[in-house]
């Protein structure tokens, strides 16, 4: 446990960017899922509509910090990759 001031205070912070961290994380993965869900379906018009939304949590945890700039972009590359594969 911590014992100055300082440091309670960063435990405080460090468990609310926990939180916001892991909601980024989950939201990322949960759209991720579903683009590859729908391709796997045979739903390639479906996909090609919840790209966006999959690019755009990608964006934004890559911009949260939660994941590097090049793992985003890496990301992005295969999903787009999958989803014109199955056209």
């Amino acid at each position: 446990m911590p014992i100055t001031r300082s440091a309670k205070k960063a435990l405080r912070s460090s468990a609310n960017k926990r939180i916001f961290n892991l909601r980024t994380k989950r939201n990322l993965s949960d759209t991720v899922k579903t683009v590859k869900k729908m391709v796997f379906d045979k739903k390639t018009a479906e996909a090609e509509k919840s790209l966006s939304g999959a690019y755009k949590a990608i964006d934004k945890a890559a911009k949260r910090g939660v994941i590097k700039k090049n793992t985003a972009s890496r990301k992005k590359s295969r999903l787009t990759k999958l989803v014109n594969r199955n056209k």
